[in-house]
């Protein structure tokens, strides 16, 4: 079976769009590609299994359209998988809906994302989407579908498909301003409402095909690289906390399903990197995996001399570790760049979005990390609907403040979406909180949520943020940390990628 693996390019005047292997999805000016993890393990799996993978992002490539719809038309694949997400999956039932018109052969079309996982059936009745998977293993999924399809096996818990149904042009639903049309009176039936974890052991996954899946393509333009060639690897599934109401990864991984592949394997994956000739690689976990696994990890970074190889980068929670030996051994063993979610200075708000984290704990986790000699970067976010306008200041203000004392190096601000699937999107729904309901626009160009700061200062303070490190004192301190032309480069990389985010959130 010829299998597409595709990001079908997305054109707008909004820029480039920030798709795959993201939890929150944005229009960036200045191009960002990051690597999609579990799609690459779905096309390795397919090869080792004989099929014929293609990969096929068509965004990375920098296609137009046109020119991506030619190719993919000319090559005739039997199934193509496409990643969705909220702010344009309304494009993407526009582009299967041309597919399937245009194939002249049986092609069958596959959507995975969080916006489907939430609401699976949604677009099975406004596109003609043949199978959706309602969960995150694509890789396995993908895996169990072809074997379904091949006559080898029954389908896992997951999968949603029609019965029947006629498609009817210009259908409309006003829930989500849909009007291209609809399948009427369809019956839709699923081999299980939600993927079963359980029956996916991450350490029988080969180890990802990196030429097959083009990595080059993700290893510069992205602002989290210092040293490049870069490159994305994921060994926990997703977040061992997983409980945030806003991150729409809760969708597909719930804290309580959270696995990681053994560290013996995130290992081999290293050197196996290193090999390609990668200098830095961004461990993507939601939060990465603490504990046993992570002593392990750092220990043989140090006895296989892959610290002295290679600079590592992850995500962690601000209080998820509380020793400084700890930090001190991430950093003796490579690492170099710690994202920290913030995400506001309320501790109302961070109550209210489950974060498990006081605003105590700020300051002491990040001093910590910072003393041990890594890089602290933050998020944060602006539009809850709960804050007023003196509790988004206060975030703004005390990220200035972290900035001046020199316990961040970095950060990112975005505008705060209540994406479906999410507990903020129930609680908006139930609340009346809702501006609108046109997925279109939940893509942080607008306040999609009631609250008492207009569009414009959400955009403001957001910008704020952006700004809250330009200080005399900030900037002489990184112009003074220069040791290399790779520090320069990165500083100039650094203050292109700040100046298109200044235009994100522009007026």
């Amino acid at each position: 079976m010829k299998i597409f693996i595709s990001y079908p390019p997305l054109v707008s005047e909004k820029g480039v769009p920030l798709l795959g292997q993201n939890r929150q999805f944005q229009w960036f000016n200045s191009p960002t590609y990051i690597y999609p993890v579990i799609p690459a393990y779905a096309a390795t799996l397919l090869k080792h299994k004989g099929e014929e993978v293609v990969w096929d992002d068509g965004i990375a490539e920098g296609l137009t359209y046109e020119e991506w719809r030619a190719r993919f038309l000319a090559a005739r694949p039997d199934l193509v998988m496409i990643e969705t997400k909220t702010p344009v999956v309304k494009r993407h039932w526009r582009i299967i809906n041309e597919l399937k018109e245009k194939a002249d052969w049986p092609l069958k079309v596959v959507l995975i994302g969080d916006h489907i996982t939430a609401q699976p059936e949604e677009s099975l009745k406004y596109s003609k989407v043949d199978y959706v998977l309602a969960g995150g293993d694509y890789d396995f999924g993908l895996a169990n579908l072809v074997e379904f399809l091949s006559g080898k096996g029954a389908l896992e818990p997951g999968w949603y498909w029609r019965m029947n149904g006629k498609w009817n042009p210009e259908g409309k639903n006003e829930e989500i301003n849909w009007t291209d049309g609809e399948f009427s009176e369809v019956i839709i039936t699923n081999s299980g409402l939600k993927q079963d974890y359980h029956l996916h052991d991450l350490s029988v996954l080969p180890e990802i095909d990196r030429e097959l899946t083009e990595w080059r393509r993700y290893a510069y333009k992205n602002g989290n690289f210092k040293y490049t060639p870069g490159a994305y690897m994921m060994s926990g599934r997703d977040c061992w906390w997983g409980k945030c109401s806003f991150c729409s990864w809760t969708t597909l991984f719930p804290g309580n399903n959270f696995r990681t592949r053994p560290a013996r394997l995130a290992l081999d994956e290293v050197g196996h990197l290193i090999d390609l000739g990668v200098k830095e690689i961004m461990e993507d976990s939601g939060s990465l995996p603490i504990g046993p696994w992570l002593k392990d990890f750092c220990t043989g970074m140090i006895e296989r001399g892959y610290n002295k190889k290679v600079v590592m980068s992850c995500n962690m929670r601000i209080n998820g570790i509380r020793e400084p030996e700890t930090w001190r051994l991430m950093k003796k063993a490579g690492f170099r760049f710690i994202l920290f979610g913030l995400e506001s200075a309320s501790q109302k708000t961070l109550e209210a979005i489950s974060k498990g984290l006081r605003v105590e704990e700020i300051e002491p986790g990040l001093k910590m990390c910072k003393e041990a000699g890594l890089e602290p970067h933050i998020t944060t976010m602006i539009g809850y609907p709960w804050e007023s306008r003196a509790d988004a200041q206060r975030t703004v203000d005390l990220a200035a403040d972290l900035f001046k004392k020199g316990y961040v190096d970095t950060l990112q601000a975005t505008v705060l979406i209540p994406y479906p699937g999410t507990p903020l999107y129930k609680y908006c729904k139930d609340n009346d909180l809702l501006n609108f309901t046109d997925y279109d626009r939940f893509d942080q160009r607008e306040q999609v949520m009631k609250c008492e700061l207009t569009t414009a200062e959400v955009k403001e303070m957001t910008q704020g943020l952006y700004k809250s490190f330009l200080t005399p004192k900030f900037i002489w301190r990184k112009i003074a940390g220069i040791r290399s032309l790779t520090d320069l480069r990165f500083m100039w990389r650094a203050g292109i990628k700040v100046l298109g985010h200044l235009l994100d959130f522009g007026k």
